[in-house]
């Protein structure tokens, strides 16, 4: 088996293959594991499906447990506060967990190279897949020339800029945000800031929302950066103080840790598979960060498509059932759940009309007063709901490949 890409969705695909008994190599254009740190939420269902591969434990001793969030109003403070342990009976996490995505690689990257399963060549990149009648080829440019590399399948998972999905010519299609997104990490202790916050807010405003959250390490906040500002005048150190300041004013500033900025796209390539060559995560759908999904949802293509693999190879399954069921299904998600989230909760904090910015205010305080309703809400936005319907490498159903074949 080929997985192009060693982020976490590369990786974590690697590792559920290996946990099955299947060799693996794993392809990555850089040197070593990249210190991204821009997804930092783990949302319950996504921990109960990283057991099967023994992270979670890792990821619990390190992570911080959030089990409430909060919407908020620059202008009005508190607007509504949700409760994930409702959900105590239908999961083991009834929570977020807050982790640098950072390290949830490294926990992967420690696992696999001490498996004898598993081949890491770093340093390689692809340059050319195809389908062939034994399965696939794959060229890649190393420091010593160009190699071959065959196997059954190839999974492509190498972000939003697929190598691999731009060989197979899959539009991406979709939209890029006119604004990009700024993350600020800082020490400062935002409870300290403005009493009663949460560990993760999404504070709405018709100039300048925010999504503010804690993580082990430090709190970020994350804010638009309109498109006539240019990247520099954006991470000025001044600039992000001002705006820093603007949002709650501190007399000896915030230390800066870190800081991000990034074009923002909602897209869904117009298929996650030709023949044996199948995409995950970013390389199959980007979103909006606000939700905290992208990341999630990658790790769900990752094990689903494993378990069908496995069943391929292992127990004879049909191949094209399998693998047009997770055709089907994960782009249905894709869209549905993932693209349909994460672009209201976007609307949502941006919107400029006082009127319908009253009418989000009512309809989210009548939502968390009512426990069912509340307890719909958070089952669908932490993926359970996606989970629970469709399955995770379940045996396909006839209504959802019937609908990837028409």
């Amino acid at each position: 088996m080929i997985v192009v890409g060693a982020g976490p969705v590369g990786m974590t695909a690697a590792a559920s293959l290996a946990t099955a008994g299947i060799p693996t190599v794993v392809i990555e254009a850089t040197p070593q594991p990249q210190p991204d740190w821009r997804a930092s939420t783990f949302h319950a269902a996504t921990m109960e499906l990283l057991e099967h591969i023994d992270i979670t434990g890792r990821m619990l001793s390190e992570g911080l447990v959030v089990p409430k969030y909060q919407f908020r109003d620059r202008r009005d403070g508190l607007v509504a506060e949700f409760d994930l342990g409702v959900l105590s009976a239908e999961t083991k996490f009834p929570f977020r967990l807050q982790l640098n995505q950072q390290r949830l690689v490294q926990f992967l990257f420690d696992r696999l190279r001490a498996d004898d399963l598993v081949e890491l060549r770093f340093g390689s990149r692809l340059v050319a897949v195809e389908n062939t009648a034994e399965g696939v080829e794959a060229v890649i440019q190393t420091a010593t020339g160009e190699q071959r590399l065959r196997g059954s399948y190839l999974i492509g998972a190498d972000g939003a800029g697929s190598t691999v999905r731009k060989q197979l010519e899959l539009a991406f299609e979709g939209v890029t945000y006119s604004e990009r997104f700024l993350i600020i990490s800082t020490p400062v202790d935002l409870r300290e800031q403005v009493p009663g916050i949460a560990e993760v807010n999404y504070v709405a405003d018709p100039v300048e929302w925010l999504f503010i959250l804690h993580t082990p390490e430090a709190w970020r906040l994350l804010y638009p950066v309109p498109a006539d500002v240019s990247t520099e005048q954006a991470t000025d150190p001044a600039e992000m103080q001002r705006h820093l300041q603007g949002w709650s004013p501190r007399e000896d500033g915030y230390p800066i840790i870190d800081h991000q900025i990034y074009n923002v796209h909602q897209r869904v390539a117009e298929s996650f598979r030709s023949g044996r060559v199948l995409l995950v995560g970013d390389a199959a759908h980007v979103n909006s960060p606000v939700g905290g999904v992208g990341l999630n949802s990658g790790i769900h293509d990752a094990m689903d498509l494993t378990r069908r693999l496995v069943r391929i190879l292992a127990e004879g399954a049909d191949e094209d059932a399998e693998l047009d069921t997770f055709n089907s299904c994960r782009r249905r998600i894709a869209l549905e759940y993932v693209q349909a989230d994460t672009q209201r909760n976007t609307d949502r904090l941006r919107e400029t009309d006082p009127e319908s910015r009253r009418t989000n205010q009512r309809e989210l305080r009548a939502l968390a007063a009512d426990p069912d309703r509340a307890r719909d809400w958070l089952r669908r936005v932490s993926l359970l709901e996606s989970v629970r319907k469709f399955g995770i490498g379940t045996p396909p159903d006839k209504h959802e490949l019937e609908g990837a074949q028409s």
